[in-house]
């Protein structure tokens, strides 16, 4: 691994927005950034969108990180991305020169959505969704996030590889979402696979010497039924149960800047 002399240059940029004035940050050598991964990252239900096929969102924290250090970004996030997705249409977007890359991958190959959409179902025992998912988390998805950090290293060996987790989706105090349909119970069981999968990611992003950024701190007093949520719940008007604008300003954006 050879990662220290440009992750030295991004956090060095990013302390140089709290120290340097406007005009001298303008005259240094602007950052490389890619931002991979899926609808967590391209900002699906943050809007509005400037790709409404992959709905990219300029609300969405690999935009607003762009914005913070000034960087040359390149935002190839696309919602609805598997791993499979960002091996064949999103790493042709880093070469040599990146200097720092974001992702968040993992949850559409584990059937996440799936396993959201038992819970929501009236009259539907969910946890056996859940636990497939779960056993996808645990006993595939280590691999598939293998082939793509390795892929990510091989194409841009020298960048800071900053890896985002996902949120827990439920404040599991009240059963206001979905009508009331998803318990307590239900949504305490949703955290605790969201939780599974945050582990496997988190150790994926760390065997490659890669930062993990853990966000459920950030989201936690705003998840889904609690009196600020960041993040939408059942609705027919948005993207449910994904981050809303707040959410990438107040949990992801944050989460990663401690990172850098």
């Amino acid at each position: 691994m050879h990662r220290l002399p440009r992750a030295a240059t991004v956090a060095a940029a990013a302390l140089a927005l709290l120290a340097v004035p406007i005009a001298a940050q303008a005259q240094a050598p602007a950052i490389d950034y890619v931002a991979l991964g899926d609808s967590y990252s391209s900002g699906s239900g943050a809007g509005p969108y400037t790709d409404a096929a992959c709905q990219r969102s300029l609300k969405a924290h690999p935009a607003l990180l762009a914005a913070e250090l000034g960087a040359e970004f390149t935002f190839v996030a696309c919602g609805g991305a598997t791993t499979d997705d960002v091996l064949a249409e999103q790493v042709q977007a880093l070469d040599a020169e990146t200097d720092l890359v974001t992702i968040g991958i993992g949850g559409n190959d584990i059937g996440w959505t799936e396993a959201i959409t038992a819970c929501i179902t009236p009259f539907q025992n969910c946890t056996p969704a859940i636990q497939e998912a779960e056993r996808k988390a645990t006993e595939e998805l280590p691999a598939k996030l293998e082939a793509v950090y390795t892929e990510i290293e091989t194409r841009s060996p020298d960048a800071e590889v900053v890896v985002t987790g996902y949120p827990r989706l439920f404040a599991a105090r009240n059963t206001c979402d979905a009508f009331g349909s998803i318990s307590i119970a239900e949504q305490q069981r949703m955290n605790v696979g969201a939780d599974v999968l945050s582990a496997v990611i988190q150790e994926a992003a760390e065997a490659h010497g890669f930062t993990y950024a853990d966000v459920r701190d950030e989201f936690t007093g705003h998840e889904i039924c609690s009196q600020q949520p960041w993040l939408h719940g059942f609705t027919l008007t948005d993207v449910p149960y994904h981050p809303k604008a707040s959410g990438h300003s107040g949990g992801y954006l944050p989460a990663v800047l401690g990172a850098l």
